[in-house]
């Protein structure tokens, strides 16, 4: 089934029901996108403090109440522990899992921080005309882990994760432009060439999601990723940590055009 057309509501619905299970890239056409990570009241004020510090990355779009699987702004009626096509447990920095719902995990001490996601802004660069390679190939978008460090905060540290995509050359100016507009889901790319200045030594070998087919000439680009809160989880190895599944993100009510300068 074709969701780009399709309302968030209904998307968020047909996910909760379990009948979307897959990555959301391409879902919801003009709509924004948001990566998650969950964690205890007593750590929440550091990841706030470290996505400040490092707002390329994380950008934060909403932090929920304490306890509350429910949102004030972006997706009011999404259930947190619900509307998210898949999710990871992280315990003590190891990944235990993935679950469609991570009701049975929930606490009353949970803080959830919904993060910008460069999916948002990929509608604006079709817009432009420039090619998004995993859309056309239907896959997730590659991401990986640099050697870039993020400004550490309390507990938390760790290397900075981007998505690539490869366009011809002379796409790459179109797409800094239209992604600069848009900070609030990362804005323009953090690299643009040679994988090996930022730490990838096999850009065929994504850390995250999916490898997709780089063509001759064409120039890998490099933005600043929601997945690197999962990096500086995995370092700072905190009792649990709930996320997104990358690439599974929460498909909010809100216009990417809302998000631009």
């Amino acid at each position: 089934m074709d969701y780009t057309n399709m309302s968030p509501k209904k998307v968020r619905e047909l996910i909760r029901q379990g009948k979307i299970t897959g990555n959301t890239a391409g879902m919801c056409a003009g709509y924004a996108q948001a990566n998650l990570c969950i964690l205890p009241k007593d750590l929440a004020y550091d990841f706030l403090l470290f996505s400040q510090r490092n707002p390329r990355p994380c950008p934060i779009l909403e932090v929920s109440d304490v306890g509350s699987r429910f949102l004030k702004t972006i997706a009011p009626d999404a259930d947190i522990a619900n509307d998210i096509p898949k999710y990871r447990v992280y315990e003590n920095g190891v990944l235990t899992g993935e679950y469609t719902s991570v009701e049975k995990f929930w606490r009353n001490d949970f803080v959830s921080f919904l993060i910008g996601c460069s999916f948002s802004f990929e509608s604006e660069l079709i817009a432009a005309n420039v090619p998004i390679r995993h859309i056309e190939e239907g896959r997730n978008v590659p991401m990986y882990i640099t050697n870039i460090e993020c400004e550490p905060a309390g507990i938390f540290h760790g290397k900075m994760v981007v998505s690539m995509r490869p366009l011809p050359p002379d796409k790459v100016v179109t797409a800094v432009a239209a992604t600069a507009a848009m900070p609030k889901v990362h804005g323009a790319p953090i690299h643009i060439g040679d994988p090996s200045v930022i730490g990838i030594d096999d850009i065929s070998k994504p850390d995250f999601g999916d490898a997709v087919t780089v063509n001759p000439g064409e120039i890998p680009v490099f933005w600043p990723c929601g997945v690197t809160p999962q990096s500086a989880v995995m370092s700072a190895k905190p009792p649990i940590a709930i996320t997104h599944s990358p690439g599974h993100m929460l498909i909010t009510d809100v216009k990417n055009v809302e998000l631009k300068y």
